[in-house]
């Protein structure tokens, strides 16, 4: 018996005949729905280049078995602009060279999306250093990682009109 499962993928609800139930969410977007943006680094949850949102909170794909998310709304790199306007922290990114080769950039780009809805990112350099610490940059791209979650960060307040905070 092949068990299906029933996601929402980037707004797009989706049945999926899972063929292995030990596959994980990062298997199963890459290889099965085409959505590469999700990267492979270390299968390990230990690099964070696979972070994705899994009913709005940060995931790391490769540790996500996705038997286990039927039902979940997943949103990927893919998912965040709205046709060619760019998500505001994928602007951000660009604004203040916050990649370099590229390859964690997906990873951070979530992990820096989920950081700032969850409210954690404030206006403190070191606390967003702190709550995008699972992300790793071989590059060492880090200050403008975090330039970039500012930006964002001031830009996603402002247009809400919710407090700022240190």
């Amino acid at each position: 018996m092949t068990p299906t499962l029933n996601l929402t993928i980037n707004g797009v609800p989706q049945q999926i005949a899972l063929d292995d139930p030990r596959a994980t969410l990062l298997d199963l977007l890459r290889e099965r729905i085409g959505l590469t943006g999700t990267k492979k680094g270390c299968d390990r949850g230990q690099c964070g280049a696979c972070t994705v949102l899994i009913d709005g909170r940060r995931m790391n794909a490769c540790l996500a078995l996705a038997l286990s998310y039927d039902g979940a709304e997943i949103t990927t790199v893919e998912g965040l602009a709205t046709g060619e306007t760019l998500h505001p922290v994928q602007a951000a990114f660009i604004a203040h060279d916050g990649f370099q080769c590229g390859y964690c950039t997906p990873g951070q780009i979530m992990s820096a999306v989920g950081l700032i809805a969850e409210g954690e990112a404030g206006l403190d350099p070191e606390r967003i250093r702190e709550g995008m610490s699972g992300n790793l940059c071989r590059c060492a791209a880090y200050a403008g990682i975090t330039e970039a979650v500012l930006e964002a960060t001031r830009e996603m307040t402002s247009a809400t009109g919710e407090r700022e905070s240190a």
